[in-house]
């Protein structure tokens, strides 16, 4: 009886210790696999962005950031939308095909509504800042520049739609991000989803 006593023991606290490892296990485990989720702040540098551009006059230009990135909003005016045509032959890219940008924004004027140009301001050469100039022709720039983003860090120009010039430094066109408009007057940065 007392074989049997002391079998029924060890077989008891096998289990039992075979129990408690696992949860200690599992105990540990758990820090452990939620800190492969993203932060808090993570997460929200990751969401989408709204923007009122109700405010935004036409001939303007606002800047927001997402995802750590500048995203330059351009309210075009009429005279705008007409300088982006004839300038095919002037451009490496005209149409957008080795660009990167959503499908509903390969266009000519590579946007969702063609007054309002969502694009990061982050240079395709070197990821430097262009800056806008939306004046015509000014006098470091040439006769033929009809306005857009000129990158003076190493001259790369880019027009009113984000496309780059042939003969710069930058090989692409301006990156387009992901965007929809929730409402009339109200950008989402980020999705796809709402009106257009």
């Amino acid at each position: 009886m007392t074989d049997k006593a002391n079998l029924s023991r060890r077989h008891f606290l096998t289990a039992a210790t075979a129990v408690t490892g696992g949860v200690g296990i599992a105990a540990a485990a758990v820090p452990f696999v939620a800190s492969f989720r993203p932060s808090a702040r993570a997460q929200a540098l990751g969401a989408p962005v709204e923007v009122d551009i109700s405010k935004v006059e036409p001939g303007a230009m606002i800047r927001v950031e997402w995802r750590g990135r500048v995203i330059m909003i351009v309210h075009r005016t009429a005279d705008m939308l007409g300088r982006l045509a004839g300038l095919e032959d002037v451009l490496a890219d005209p149409a957008s095909i080795n660009s990167e940008q959503p499908t509903y924004a390969i266009n000519e004027y590579r946007s969702v509504r063609p007054e309002i140009l969502v694009v990061e301001g982050v240079c395709t050469h070197l990821a430097c800042a262009p800056t806008p100039r939306f004046e015509v022709a000014p006098a470091d720039l040439g006769a033929d520049w009809q306005g857009g983003f000129y990158c003076p860090c190493h001259g790369s120009k880019f027009d009113l739609a984000g496309r780059v010039y042939s003969g710069v430094p930058a090989p692409t066109n301006l990156r387009i991000p992901p965007h929809s408009f929730l409402t009339e007057s109200t950008l989402l940065i980020g999705a796809e989803t709402g009106v257009s």
